[in-house]
Protein backbone atom coordinates (compact mmCIF):
# COMPACT_ATOMS: atom_id res chain seq x y z
CA UNK A 1 0.00 0.00 0.00
CA UNK A 2 0.96 3.24 -0.83
CA UNK A 3 -0.16 6.72 1.14
CA UNK A 4 0.72 10.05 1.04
CA UNK A 5 -0.88 12.61 2.95
CA UNK A 6 0.26 16.65 2.24
CA UNK A 7 -1.50 19.08 4.36
CA UNK A 8 -1.50 22.50 4.51
CA UNK A 9 -3.44 24.44 7.27
CA UNK A 10 -5.42 28.42 6.51
CA UNK A 11 -6.64 30.47 9.10
CA UNK A 12 -9.28 32.69 7.91
CA UNK A 13 -9.92 35.83 9.96
CA UNK A 14 -12.85 36.14 12.29
CA UNK A 15 -14.55 38.48 9.84
CA UNK A 16 -14.03 36.09 6.96
CA UNK A 17 -17.13 35.02 5.00
CA UNK A 18 -15.67 32.56 2.35
CA UNK A 19 -13.53 29.37 2.52
CA UNK A 20 -11.12 28.52 -0.49
CA UNK A 21 -12.33 26.92 -3.04
CA UNK A 22 -11.14 23.09 -3.37
CA UNK A 23 -10.44 21.01 -6.64
CA UNK A 24 -10.07 17.15 -7.36
CA UNK A 25 -6.62 16.23 -8.17
CA UNK A 26 -7.08 16.10 -11.67
CA UNK A 27 -9.07 19.78 -11.37
CA UNK A 28 -12.10 18.56 -13.25
CA UNK A 29 -14.07 18.77 -10.23
CA UNK A 30 -14.71 21.99 -8.28
CA UNK A 31 -16.43 22.84 -4.80
CA UNK A 32 -17.08 26.23 -3.14
CA UNK A 33 -17.89 26.93 0.67
CA UNK A 34 -19.31 30.42 2.31
CA UNK A 35 -21.07 31.34 5.29
CA UNK A 36 -23.70 33.79 3.68
CA UNK A 37 -24.92 36.80 5.03
CA UNK A 38 -27.21 35.26 8.18
CA UNK A 39 -24.09 32.87 8.56
CA UNK A 40 -25.67 30.02 6.64
CA UNK A 41 -23.30 27.40 5.27
CA UNK A 42 -23.74 27.47 1.57
CA UNK A 43 -21.73 25.15 -0.96
CA UNK A 44 -21.58 24.80 -5.07
CA UNK A 45 -20.45 22.50 -7.09
CA UNK A 46 -18.92 22.66 -10.69
CA UNK A 47 -17.20 20.03 -13.01
CA UNK A 48 -15.56 20.83 -16.14
CA UNK A 49 -16.44 24.67 -15.19
CA UNK A 50 -20.13 23.99 -15.36
CA UNK A 51 -22.12 24.39 -12.77
CA UNK A 52 -23.70 20.91 -11.31
CA UNK A 53 -24.64 21.60 -7.92
CA UNK A 54 -25.76 25.68 -7.58
CA UNK A 55 -25.52 26.79 -3.69
CA UNK A 56 -27.25 24.91 -1.74
CA UNK A 57 -27.74 25.55 1.65
CA UNK A 58 -26.85 23.43 5.12
CA UNK A 59 -27.29 22.43 8.42
CA UNK A 60 -29.46 20.60 10.83
CA UNK A 61 -32.30 21.44 12.72
CA UNK A 62 -32.40 20.22 16.57
CA UNK A 63 -35.66 19.49 18.69
CA UNK A 64 -35.92 22.02 21.37
CA UNK A 65 -33.03 23.83 20.51
CA UNK A 66 -31.74 26.87 18.48
CA UNK A 67 -31.23 25.02 15.40
CA UNK A 68 -27.55 24.78 13.46
CA UNK A 69 -28.44 25.89 9.97
CA UNK A 70 -27.44 29.52 10.11
CA UNK A 71 -25.86 32.19 13.00
CA UNK A 72 -22.41 30.73 12.48
CA UNK A 73 -18.63 32.08 11.32
CA UNK A 74 -16.00 30.65 9.76
CA UNK A 75 -13.22 30.16 12.43
CA UNK A 76 -10.80 27.87 10.44
CA UNK A 77 -10.46 26.26 7.36
CA UNK A 78 -7.85 23.41 6.78
CA UNK A 79 -6.82 21.67 3.26
CA UNK A 80 -5.17 18.42 2.77
CA UNK A 81 -4.45 15.93 0.10
CA UNK A 82 -4.72 11.93 0.41
CA UNK A 83 -3.68 9.51 -1.73
CA UNK A 84 -3.70 5.40 -0.91
CA UNK A 85 -4.21 2.46 -2.86
CA UNK A 86 -5.92 -0.10 -0.94
CA UNK A 87 -7.04 -4.13 -2.16
CA UNK A 88 -10.60 -4.47 -0.45
CA UNK A 89 -11.35 -8.57 0.56
CA UNK A 90 -13.79 -9.31 -2.11
CA UNK A 91 -15.30 -7.39 -5.40
CA UNK A 92 -14.53 -6.43 -8.65
CA UNK A 93 -11.43 -4.65 -8.38
CA UNK A 94 -8.55 -6.14 -6.85
CA UNK A 95 -6.79 -2.58 -6.24
CA UNK A 96 -9.26 0.46 -5.30
CA UNK A 97 -7.08 4.13 -5.32
CA UNK A 98 -8.53 6.53 -2.76
CA UNK A 99 -7.34 9.99 -3.88
CA UNK A 100 -8.94 13.30 -2.90
CA UNK A 101 -8.59 17.09 -1.98
CA UNK A 102 -9.69 17.63 1.49
CA UNK A 103 -11.42 20.84 2.70
CA UNK A 104 -12.55 20.85 6.48
CA UNK A 105 -14.73 23.69 7.47
CA UNK A 106 -14.91 24.45 10.88
CA UNK A 107 -17.41 26.90 12.45
CA UNK A 108 -19.08 28.24 15.23
CA UNK A 109 -22.44 29.48 16.42
CA UNK A 110 -21.68 32.45 17.95
CA UNK A 111 -25.33 33.17 19.95
CA UNK A 112 -24.31 29.88 21.60
CA UNK A 113 -20.89 29.21 21.11
CA UNK A 114 -21.75 25.81 19.65
CA UNK A 115 -19.09 24.42 17.06
CA UNK A 116 -20.24 21.99 13.67
CA UNK A 117 -17.38 21.37 11.27
CA UNK A 118 -18.03 20.81 7.82
CA UNK A 119 -15.26 17.85 5.89
CA UNK A 120 -15.52 17.79 1.90
CA UNK A 121 -13.21 15.51 -0.12
CA UNK A 122 -13.19 16.15 -3.54
CA UNK A 123 -12.68 13.49 -6.04
CA UNK A 124 -12.54 13.47 -9.82
CA UNK A 125 -15.88 11.80 -9.84
CA UNK A 126 -17.83 12.75 -7.03
CA UNK A 127 -17.67 15.09 -3.50
CA UNK A 128 -18.19 13.09 -0.39
CA UNK A 129 -19.25 15.66 3.02
CA UNK A 130 -20.24 15.38 6.46
CA UNK A 131 -21.44 17.05 9.53
CA UNK A 132 -18.95 16.55 12.26
CA UNK A 133 -19.38 17.90 15.74
CA UNK A 134 -16.26 18.01 18.38
CA UNK A 135 -16.61 17.44 22.09
CA UNK A 136 -17.72 20.50 23.47
CA UNK A 137 -19.65 21.67 26.57
CA UNK A 138 -22.63 23.67 24.88
CA UNK A 139 -23.81 20.80 22.60
CA UNK A 140 -22.99 17.52 24.24
CA UNK A 141 -26.81 15.30 23.87
CA UNK A 142 -29.08 16.57 21.20
CA UNK A 143 -31.89 15.34 18.76
CA UNK A 144 -32.44 15.58 14.91
CA UNK A 145 -35.71 17.17 14.39
CA UNK A 146 -34.68 17.22 10.49
CA UNK A 147 -31.45 17.71 8.42
CA UNK A 148 -31.21 20.21 5.93
CA UNK A 149 -28.88 19.39 3.14
CA UNK A 150 -29.87 20.67 0.01
CA UNK A 151 -28.69 19.91 -3.68
CA UNK A 152 -29.70 22.67 -5.90
CA UNK A 153 -30.08 21.36 -9.91
CA UNK A 154 -29.34 23.58 -12.82
CA UNK A 155 -32.24 22.37 -14.62
CA UNK A 156 -34.74 19.80 -15.28
CA UNK A 157 -32.88 16.79 -15.05
CA UNK A 158 -33.72 13.29 -16.16
CA UNK A 159 -34.25 11.31 -13.29
CA UNK A 160 -33.77 7.31 -12.67
CA UNK A 161 -36.25 7.23 -9.14
CA UNK A 162 -38.10 5.24 -6.80
CA UNK A 163 -40.87 6.48 -4.08
CA UNK A 164 -39.06 7.31 -0.79
CA UNK A 165 -40.45 5.28 1.62
CA UNK A 166 -39.31 4.85 5.57
CA UNK A 167 -39.62 1.19 5.18
CA UNK A 168 -38.79 -0.45 1.59
CA UNK A 169 -37.34 -0.13 -1.56
CA UNK A 170 -39.27 -2.66 -3.68
CA UNK A 171 -40.41 -0.36 -6.23
CA UNK A 172 -39.73 -0.01 -9.52
CA UNK A 173 -37.91 2.30 -11.43
CA UNK A 174 -39.34 5.06 -13.28
CA UNK A 175 -37.56 7.45 -16.10
CA UNK A 176 -38.83 11.01 -16.20
CA UNK A 177 -37.87 14.70 -15.99
CA UNK A 178 -37.68 15.90 -12.45
CA UNK A 179 -40.80 18.50 -12.96
CA UNK A 180 -43.24 14.92 -13.91
CA UNK A 181 -42.30 13.16 -10.81
CA UNK A 182 -45.17 14.20 -8.62
CA UNK A 183 -47.70 13.35 -11.19
CA UNK A 184 -45.91 9.96 -11.67
CA UNK A 185 -46.21 9.31 -7.95
CA UNK A 186 -48.98 7.67 -7.52
CA UNK A 187 -49.09 4.97 -9.53
CA UNK A 188 -45.05 4.43 -8.94
CA UNK A 189 -46.42 3.12 -5.26
CA UNK A 190 -47.55 -0.09 -5.67
CA UNK A 191 -48.50 -2.49 -2.48
CA UNK A 192 -45.74 -3.94 -0.06
CA UNK A 193 -45.78 -5.66 3.46
CA UNK A 194 -44.44 -2.37 4.39
CA UNK A 195 -44.18 0.70 3.61
CA UNK A 196 -44.42 4.59 4.59
CA UNK A 197 -44.39 6.71 1.81
CA UNK A 198 -44.25 10.86 2.90
CA UNK A 199 -44.24 13.21 0.14
CA UNK A 200 -45.33 12.98 -3.63
CA UNK A 201 -41.94 14.33 -4.48
CA UNK A 202 -39.87 11.92 -2.12
CA UNK A 203 -37.36 9.88 -3.84
CA UNK A 204 -34.38 7.09 -2.28
CA UNK A 205 -31.20 7.35 -3.20
CA UNK A 206 -29.05 5.99 -4.79
CA UNK A 207 -30.57 8.96 -7.49
CA UNK A 208 -29.08 8.66 -11.06
CA UNK A 209 -29.68 11.48 -13.02
CA UNK A 210 -29.05 12.75 -16.59
CA UNK A 211 -28.79 16.39 -17.40
CA UNK A 212 -29.48 18.22 -20.69
CA UNK A 213 -25.84 18.71 -21.11
CA UNK A 214 -25.12 15.22 -21.34
CA UNK A 215 -23.67 15.00 -17.72
CA UNK A 216 -24.54 12.49 -15.02
CA UNK A 217 -25.26 13.36 -11.44
CA UNK A 218 -25.75 10.67 -8.33
CA UNK A 219 -26.65 11.58 -5.41
CA UNK A 220 -26.28 9.28 -2.11
CA UNK A 221 -24.71 8.78 1.08
CA UNK A 222 -21.28 6.98 2.41
CA UNK A 223 -21.25 4.86 5.66
CA UNK A 224 -24.54 4.94 7.05
CA UNK A 225 -23.63 4.53 10.67
CA UNK A 226 -25.55 5.35 13.81
CA UNK A 227 -28.10 7.47 12.04
CA UNK A 228 -31.26 7.50 10.24
CA UNK A 229 -31.29 6.83 6.26
CA UNK A 230 -31.74 9.91 4.04
CA UNK A 231 -33.99 10.44 1.47
CA UNK A 232 -34.20 13.22 -0.67
CA UNK A 233 -37.61 15.76 -1.13
CA UNK A 234 -37.72 17.81 -4.09
CA UNK A 235 -38.93 21.42 -4.54
CA UNK A 236 -39.92 20.31 -8.16
CA UNK A 237 -40.88 24.47 -9.02
CA UNK A 238 -36.76 25.44 -8.51
CA UNK A 239 -35.25 21.37 -8.69
CA UNK A 240 -33.59 21.50 -5.29
CA UNK A 241 -33.34 18.15 -3.24
CA UNK A 242 -33.04 18.72 0.51
CA UNK A 243 -32.30 15.95 2.52
CA UNK A 244 -35.03 13.83 4.38
CA UNK A 245 -34.11 11.62 7.38
CA UNK A 246 -36.39 8.66 8.36
CA UNK A 247 -37.65 9.21 12.08
CA UNK A 248 -38.26 6.91 14.73
CA UNK A 249 -41.60 6.08 16.59
CA UNK A 250 -41.87 9.26 18.10
CA UNK A 251 -40.80 11.08 15.14
CA UNK A 252 -37.29 11.93 15.98
CA UNK A 253 -34.98 11.70 13.06
CA UNK A 254 -31.39 11.45 15.26
CA UNK A 255 -30.20 11.13 18.80
CA UNK A 256 -26.81 12.45 18.77
CA UNK A 257 -23.80 12.71 21.53
CA UNK A 258 -20.82 14.65 20.50
CA UNK A 259 -18.22 13.89 19.80
CA UNK A 260 -19.90 12.52 16.72
CA UNK A 261 -20.35 12.95 12.65
CA UNK A 262 -23.20 12.19 10.44
CA UNK A 263 -22.28 9.48 7.43
CA UNK A 264 -21.62 11.24 4.29
CA UNK A 265 -23.62 12.89 1.49
CA UNK A 266 -21.98 11.98 -2.27
CA UNK A 267 -22.04 13.75 -5.50
CA UNK A 268 -20.75 11.58 -7.94
CA UNK A 269 -20.41 13.64 -11.93
CA UNK A 270 -19.25 12.88 -14.86
CA UNK A 271 -20.14 12.73 -18.45
CA UNK A 272 -19.50 9.23 -19.17
CA UNK A 273 -22.14 6.74 -17.74
CA UNK A 274 -19.95 4.10 -17.06
CA UNK A 275 -17.32 6.55 -14.64
CA UNK A 276 -20.27 6.52 -12.50
CA UNK A 277 -21.34 2.48 -12.47
CA UNK A 278 -17.00 2.40 -11.95
CA UNK A 279 -16.89 4.81 -9.04
CA UNK A 280 -15.38 3.32 -5.87
CA UNK A 281 -16.32 7.05 -3.92
CA UNK A 282 -18.82 5.46 -1.89
CA UNK A 283 -16.07 2.18 -1.09
CA UNK A 284 -13.68 4.73 -0.71
CA UNK A 285 -15.43 7.25 2.24
CA UNK A 286 -16.13 4.27 4.06
CA UNK A 287 -13.33 3.53 6.94
CA UNK A 288 -10.73 0.24 6.50
CA UNK A 289 -11.76 -3.09 7.25
CA UNK A 290 -12.42 -3.80 11.25
CA UNK A 291 -11.34 -7.06 10.77
CA UNK A 292 -7.77 -8.83 11.84
CA UNK A 293 -8.37 -12.06 9.93
CA UNK A 294 -10.77 -12.31 6.97
CA UNK A 295 -9.89 -15.85 5.55
CA UNK A 296 -13.20 -16.86 6.07
CA UNK A 297 -14.97 -14.21 4.57
CA UNK A 298 -15.47 -15.28 0.77
CA UNK A 299 -18.55 -14.84 -1.49
CA UNK A 300 -20.89 -17.92 -2.86
CA UNK A 301 -23.24 -19.31 -5.87
CA UNK A 302 -26.24 -20.33 -4.38
CA UNK A 303 -29.38 -21.57 -5.49
CA UNK A 304 -32.24 -22.41 -2.65
CA UNK A 305 -35.62 -23.72 -1.93
CA UNK A 306 -37.72 -20.59 -1.97
CA UNK A 307 -38.80 -20.08 -5.59
CA UNK A 308 -41.70 -22.51 -5.43
CA UNK A 309 -43.02 -20.98 -2.49
CA UNK A 310 -43.46 -17.49 -4.66
CA UNK A 311 -44.10 -18.56 -7.75
CA UNK A 312 -45.26 -22.43 -7.27
CA UNK A 313 -47.72 -21.49 -3.95
CA UNK A 314 -46.19 -23.86 -1.77
CA UNK A 315 -46.02 -22.90 2.01
CA UNK A 316 -43.33 -22.21 3.84
CA UNK A 317 -45.30 -23.92 6.99
CA UNK A 318 -45.49 -27.57 7.64
CA UNK A 319 -49.09 -28.15 8.41
CA UNK A 320 -52.52 -25.91 7.78
CA UNK A 321 -53.77 -27.74 11.19
CA UNK A 322 -52.38 -24.95 13.32
CA UNK A 323 -54.74 -21.43 13.25
CA UNK A 324 -51.67 -20.07 15.57
CA UNK A 325 -48.01 -21.66 17.04
CA UNK A 326 -46.75 -20.41 20.46
CA UNK A 327 -43.15 -21.81 20.48
CA UNK A 328 -42.28 -23.87 23.74
CA UNK A 329 -46.09 -25.12 23.69
CA UNK A 330 -47.21 -26.62 20.20
CA UNK A 331 -46.51 -30.06 19.44
CA UNK A 332 -45.92 -30.86 15.80
CA UNK A 333 -45.83 -34.59 16.58
CA UNK A 334 -49.14 -34.26 17.08
CA UNK A 335 -50.52 -32.44 14.12
CA UNK A 336 -50.76 -33.88 10.25
CA UNK A 337 -48.32 -32.58 7.71
CA UNK A 338 -49.57 -31.00 5.01
CA UNK A 339 -47.64 -32.83 2.77
CA UNK A 340 -46.39 -30.02 -0.18
CA UNK A 341 -44.17 -28.81 2.64
CA UNK A 342 -40.62 -27.93 0.29
CA UNK A 343 -37.88 -28.21 3.22
CA UNK A 344 -38.33 -31.85 3.67
CA UNK A 345 -34.90 -33.86 3.54
CA UNK A 346 -35.98 -35.47 0.09
CA UNK A 347 -36.58 -32.78 -1.59
CA UNK A 348 -33.16 -30.77 -0.25
CA UNK A 349 -31.28 -33.46 -1.03
CA UNK A 350 -32.27 -33.33 -4.44
CA UNK A 351 -31.05 -29.90 -4.16
CA UNK A 352 -27.79 -30.96 -3.01
CA UNK A 353 -27.33 -33.43 -5.51
CA UNK A 354 -28.29 -30.41 -8.27
CA UNK A 355 -25.52 -27.82 -6.69
CA UNK A 356 -22.81 -30.68 -6.42
CA UNK A 357 -23.65 -31.23 -10.06
CA UNK A 358 -23.52 -28.00 -11.46
CA UNK A 359 -21.22 -26.10 -9.20
CA UNK A 360 -23.35 -24.25 -6.88
CA UNK A 361 -21.27 -23.84 -3.42
CA UNK A 362 -24.47 -23.84 -1.47
CA UNK A 363 -28.00 -24.03 -0.79
CA UNK A 364 -30.69 -22.05 0.92
CA UNK A 365 -33.53 -23.44 2.80
CA UNK A 366 -36.66 -21.16 3.92
CA UNK A 367 -39.08 -22.93 5.81
CA UNK A 368 -37.42 -25.12 8.20
CA UNK A 369 -38.03 -24.47 11.07
CA UNK A 370 -40.97 -24.16 13.47
CA UNK A 371 -43.45 -21.34 13.48
CA UNK A 372 -44.43 -20.28 10.10
CA UNK A 373 -47.83 -21.07 10.14
CA UNK A 374 -48.73 -17.95 11.92
CA UNK A 375 -45.64 -16.01 11.31
CA UNK A 376 -46.82 -12.89 8.76
CA UNK A 377 -49.18 -10.38 9.90
CA UNK A 378 -49.84 -10.61 13.26
CA UNK A 379 -46.93 -8.12 15.56
CA UNK A 380 -46.41 -11.18 17.34
CA UNK A 381 -42.71 -10.45 19.15
CA UNK A 382 -41.97 -13.92 20.08
CA UNK A 383 -42.23 -15.87 16.65
CA UNK A 384 -39.51 -17.98 15.74
CA UNK A 385 -36.83 -19.53 17.50
CA UNK A 386 -34.20 -19.98 14.53
CA UNK A 387 -33.26 -23.10 16.63
CA UNK A 388 -35.82 -25.91 16.04
CA UNK A 389 -36.05 -27.67 12.91
CA UNK A 390 -39.60 -29.02 11.37
CA UNK A 391 -40.26 -32.61 11.84
CA UNK A 392 -39.53 -33.34 8.20
CA UNK A 393 -35.90 -31.57 8.03
CA UNK A 394 -33.45 -33.30 9.65
CA UNK A 395 -30.74 -30.54 10.51
CA UNK A 396 -27.59 -32.59 11.23
CA UNK A 397 -28.12 -35.02 8.30
CA UNK A 398 -28.76 -33.09 5.38
CA UNK A 399 -25.61 -31.07 6.33
CA UNK A 400 -23.77 -33.86 6.80
CA UNK A 401 -24.90 -34.54 3.43
CA UNK A 402 -24.10 -31.56 1.57
CA UNK A 403 -20.75 -31.70 3.17
CA UNK A 404 -19.77 -35.06 1.85
CA UNK A 405 -20.99 -33.64 -1.82
CA UNK A 406 -19.12 -30.51 -1.42
CA UNK A 407 -21.33 -27.74 -0.38
CA UNK A 408 -22.88 -26.22 2.09
CA UNK A 409 -26.56 -25.45 3.50
CA UNK A 410 -27.39 -21.52 3.98
CA UNK A 411 -29.27 -20.66 7.02
CA UNK A 412 -32.40 -18.63 6.41
CA UNK A 413 -33.51 -16.31 9.41
CA UNK A 414 -37.10 -14.69 8.68
CA UNK A 415 -37.23 -12.25 11.84
CA UNK A 416 -40.69 -11.06 10.81
CA UNK A 417 -39.47 -7.91 11.12
CA UNK A 418 -39.40 -8.80 15.21
CA UNK A 419 -36.15 -7.52 16.23
CA UNK A 420 -36.25 -7.78 19.94
CA UNK A 421 -36.68 -11.50 19.41
CA UNK A 422 -34.01 -11.86 16.70
CA UNK A 423 -31.54 -10.57 19.10
CA UNK A 424 -32.43 -12.67 22.04
CA UNK A 425 -32.13 -15.26 20.22
CA UNK A 426 -29.24 -14.55 17.70
CA UNK A 427 -26.09 -16.16 20.15
CA UNK A 428 -27.81 -19.49 19.77
CA UNK A 429 -28.52 -18.96 16.43
CA UNK A 430 -25.31 -18.26 15.35
CA UNK A 431 -23.66 -21.15 18.08
CA UNK A 432 -26.01 -23.65 16.09
CA UNK A 433 -25.07 -22.65 12.74
CA UNK A 434 -21.15 -23.36 13.87
CA UNK A 435 -22.10 -26.65 15.73
CA UNK A 436 -23.53 -27.57 11.59
CA UNK A 437 -20.82 -25.87 9.83
CA UNK A 438 -23.56 -23.11 8.04
CA UNK A 439 -20.98 -20.21 7.41
CA UNK A 440 -23.77 -17.64 5.73
CA UNK A 441 -27.10 -16.86 6.71
CA UNK A 442 -29.96 -15.16 4.52
CA UNK A 443 -31.55 -12.76 7.30
CA UNK A 444 -35.10 -11.25 6.48
CA UNK A 445 -36.97 -7.88 8.15
CA UNK A 446 -40.44 -8.85 5.98
CA UNK A 447 -42.94 -7.00 7.59
CA UNK A 448 -44.13 -4.02 10.00
CA UNK A 449 -41.23 -3.74 12.81
CA UNK A 450 -41.48 -4.70 15.94
CA UNK A 451 -41.30 -2.88 18.26
CA UNK A 452 -44.52 -0.69 16.81
CA UNK A 453 -43.60 2.45 15.14
CA UNK A 454 -40.25 1.68 14.49
CA UNK A 455 -39.43 2.08 10.67
CA UNK A 456 -37.16 -0.30 9.11
CA UNK A 457 -34.21 2.53 8.02
CA UNK A 458 -34.24 4.67 11.14
CA UNK A 459 -31.70 4.80 12.97
CA UNK A 460 -32.61 2.04 15.66
CA UNK A 461 -32.85 -0.43 13.05
CA UNK A 462 -29.80 0.49 11.13
CA UNK A 463 -27.76 0.08 14.50
CA UNK A 464 -29.74 -3.48 14.68
CA UNK A 465 -28.64 -4.41 11.28
CA UNK A 466 -24.80 -3.30 11.98
CA UNK A 467 -25.15 -5.08 15.55
CA UNK A 468 -26.12 -8.53 13.39
CA UNK A 469 -23.13 -8.38 10.96
CA UNK A 470 -20.42 -7.60 13.85
CA UNK A 471 -22.07 -10.23 16.05
CA UNK A 472 -21.90 -12.75 13.33
CA UNK A 473 -18.31 -12.25 12.50
CA UNK A 474 -17.74 -13.50 15.81
CA UNK A 475 -18.66 -16.63 14.95
CA UNK A 476 -17.15 -16.31 11.51
CA UNK A 477 -20.28 -15.75 9.78
CA UNK A 478 -21.37 -14.01 6.50
CA UNK A 479 -24.82 -12.37 6.41
CA UNK A 480 -26.97 -11.58 3.30
CA UNK A 481 -29.43 -9.04 4.54
CA UNK A 482 -32.98 -8.78 2.93
CA UNK A 483 -35.68 -5.96 3.30
CA UNK A 484 -32.75 -4.41 5.30
CA UNK A 485 -31.78 -0.76 4.81
CA UNK A 486 -30.12 -0.05 1.10
CA UNK A 487 -26.26 -0.22 1.31
CA UNK A 488 -23.18 2.73 1.72
CA UNK A 489 -20.43 0.90 1.31
CA UNK A 490 -20.29 -0.79 4.88
CA UNK A 491 -19.17 -4.13 3.17
CA UNK A 492 -15.69 -2.19 3.06
CA UNK A 493 -15.45 -2.09 7.42
CA UNK A 494 -17.51 -5.02 7.45
CA UNK A 495 -17.01 -7.35 4.76
CA UNK A 496 -18.97 -10.34 6.20
CA UNK A 497 -21.72 -8.20 4.86
CA UNK A 498 -21.82 -10.55 1.89
CA UNK A 499 -24.88 -8.95 0.14
CA UNK A 500 -27.95 -7.31 1.00
CA UNK A 501 -31.25 -7.37 -1.35
CA UNK A 502 -32.68 -3.99 -0.67
CA UNK A 503 -34.54 -3.56 -3.67
CA UNK A 504 -37.50 -4.98 -6.56
CA UNK A 505 -35.64 -8.28 -6.59
CA UNK A 506 -36.56 -11.27 -8.43
CA UNK A 507 -39.53 -12.41 -6.70
CA UNK A 508 -41.48 -9.81 -8.15
CA UNK A 509 -41.13 -11.71 -11.71
CA UNK A 510 -43.71 -13.94 -10.14
CA UNK A 511 -46.25 -11.42 -9.82
CA UNK A 512 -45.87 -10.54 -13.30
CA UNK A 513 -42.44 -8.68 -12.95
CA UNK A 514 -41.12 -5.52 -13.66
CA UNK A 515 -40.04 -3.28 -16.37
CA UNK A 516 -38.10 -4.25 -18.82
CA UNK A 517 -35.19 -2.04 -17.94
CA UNK A 518 -35.17 -2.08 -13.92
CA UNK A 519 -32.34 -4.71 -14.01
CA UNK A 520 -29.93 -2.16 -16.19
CA UNK A 521 -30.71 0.38 -13.62
CA UNK A 522 -29.44 -0.97 -10.32
CA UNK A 523 -26.03 -0.98 -10.76
CA UNK A 524 -26.55 2.92 -11.37
CA UNK A 525 -28.60 3.43 -8.18
CA UNK A 526 -29.12 0.06 -5.54
CA UNK A 527 -25.40 -0.96 -6.18
CA UNK A 528 -23.56 2.29 -5.97
CA UNK A 529 -23.59 1.00 -2.68
CA UNK A 530 -22.81 -2.15 -2.33
CA UNK A 531 -23.23 -5.80 -3.45
CA UNK A 532 -27.19 -7.28 -4.02
CA UNK A 533 -28.59 -10.61 -3.54
CA UNK A 534 -30.40 -10.44 -6.95
CA UNK A 535 -31.44 -13.92 -7.39
CA UNK A 536 -31.46 -14.65 -11.00
CA UNK A 537 -32.25 -17.72 -12.61
CA UNK A 538 -35.51 -18.07 -13.90
CA UNK A 539 -36.01 -20.73 -16.67
CA UNK A 540 -39.88 -20.98 -17.14
CA UNK A 541 -41.62 -17.98 -18.08
CA UNK A 542 -45.35 -18.75 -17.62
CA UNK A 543 -45.78 -19.17 -14.10
CA UNK A 544 -49.03 -21.28 -14.84
CA UNK A 545 -46.77 -24.29 -15.32
CA UNK A 546 -45.35 -23.53 -11.63
CA UNK A 547 -48.96 -23.21 -10.66
CA UNK A 548 -52.19 -23.01 -12.01
CA UNK A 549 -53.80 -20.27 -9.83
CA UNK A 550 -51.04 -17.97 -11.04
CA UNK A 551 -50.77 -16.53 -14.23
CA UNK A 552 -48.06 -14.40 -14.11
CA UNK A 553 -45.57 -14.18 -17.34
CA UNK A 554 -42.25 -13.06 -16.46
CA UNK A 555 -40.91 -10.17 -17.67
CA UNK A 556 -38.11 -10.76 -20.08
CA UNK A 557 -36.30 -10.08 -23.63
CA UNK A 558 -36.15 -13.85 -24.34
CA UNK A 559 -38.71 -15.35 -27.21
CA UNK A 560 -40.44 -18.24 -27.27
CA UNK A 561 -39.69 -19.89 -30.70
Amino acid sequence: MKKLILSVLFIAGALAAKAEGISSPSGKLTLNFEVAENGMPVYEVSYKNQAVIKPSKMGLELKNERNLQDGFKLIKTSNSEFDETWQPVWGETKNIRNHYNELLVELEQTDTQRFMNIRFRVYDDGVGFRYEFPQQKNLVYFVVKEEHTQFAMTGDHTAWWIPGDYDTQEYDYNESKLSEIRGLMQGAITGNASQTTFSPTGVQTSLQMKTADGFYINLHEAALVDYSCMHLNLDDKNFVFESWLTPDAQGDKGYLQSPCHTPWRTVMVSDDAREILASNLILNLNDPCKYADTSWIKPVKYIGVWWEMIAGGKPWAYTFDLPSVKLGETDYTKVKPNGIHPANNANVKNYIDFAAKHGFDQILVEGWNIGWEDWFGHNKDYVFDFLSPYPDFDIKALNEYAHSKGVRLLMHHETSSSVRNYERHMEAAYQLMNKYGYNAVKSGYVGNIIPRGEHHYGQWMNNHYLYAVTEAAKYKIMVNAHEAVRPTGLCRTYPNLIGNESARGTEYEAFGGSKPFHTTILPFTRLQGGPMDYTPGIFEMDMSKLNPNNNAHVNTTLHAN
